[in-house]
């Protein structure tokens, strides 16, 4: 039997079917407060049903807009947007035989494999830490990817992307995909870590909210790795409709997705 990767969604299932029932609940607990003598006082009683209404009203939009994302975002759904991101970042990865490669937050392995799978004679590692938030990603998740896309020029391990277990100048590439705007603190110094390990001449693809409100002045440092003998470095909209459009963007709250691309 043939075997399919299973790369999950950025918008779990169960969250999704969690936050609708939750709805379901407290419009059901609402018509029955409003509609039997459960709370004999009529005001409490019609204060507590309003409330329940109104939780569960609120409720269900959140379950419309994560339903919408999880479609979006599935991999074998018709937008596809996620198959879409990791194909574009991949394609800014080409690497002379002999190379490595480091994806920093590969959750599921898809853009680890996606790269090793561009550069057939070169080796990927993909870290994650895979902590409870996103309880269905796992290292051997990742390697179940691996062997069913048939790629085995790639491996992971546990990392902590603060603090990179790696000897400065250890890969020829070095990527990531909306991980950095997850974890607290200054974002920028955390870029800085990342690049800390890639090979003078290394090229990088970074793909992130890249919003002032989560970096700072993303211009600002763009310019300052350039000061620092980086090479072609540029931010890249990835909201024009490269990914994604702006209206799908603004909806799904993604915008500021940007490319930080470049080379050491």
């Amino acid at each position: 039997m043939t075997m399919k990767p299973d790369y999950k969604n950025w918008m779990p299932k169960g969250m999704v079917l969690g936050t609708l029932c939750g709805a379901i609940g407290c419009i059901g607990a609402s018509a029955i407060c409003h509609y039997t003598d459960l709370i004999k006082n009529e005001t409490g009683r019609n204060v507590i049903s309003g409330s329940l209404l109104f939780a569960g009203v609120m409720a269900g939009g959140a379950a419309l807009w994560m339903a919408k994302m999880y479609q979006a975002f599935s991999y074998d759904g018709k937008r596809k947007m996620s198959r879409q991101i990791i194909e574009g970042i991949a394609e800014h990865v080409k690497l002379p035989a002999g190379s490595k490669g480091l994806d920093v937050g590969c959750g599921s392995g898809a853009l680890a494999i996606a790269c090793a799978k561009r550069n057939a004679d070169t080796v990927f590692t993909g870290i994650d830490r895979w902590g409870k938030e996103y309880a269905s990603f796992s290292q051997a998740l990742c390697e179940s990817n691996a062997r069913a896309e048939k790629v085995s020029n790639v491996s992971f391990r546990r990392g902590d992307a603060t603090h990179l277990d790696f000897p400065d100048e250890s890969f020829d590439a070095v990527v990531s995909n909306y991980v950095y705007h997850n974890i607290p603190g200054d974002r920028q110094a955390l870029l800085l870590e990342t690049l800390r390990v890639l090979k003078k001449g290394g090229t990088f693809a970074i793909h992130d909210i890249f919003s002032k409100s989560k970096y700072g002045d993303m211009h600002s440092f763009v310019q300052k790795l350039r000061d620092m003998g980086y090479e072609d470095v540029r931010l890249a909209d990835t909201t024009d409709g490269t990914f994604m459009t702006k209206r799908e963007a603004l909806w799904m709250g993604l915008s500021g997705s940007a490319l930080l691309i470049g080379k050491k």
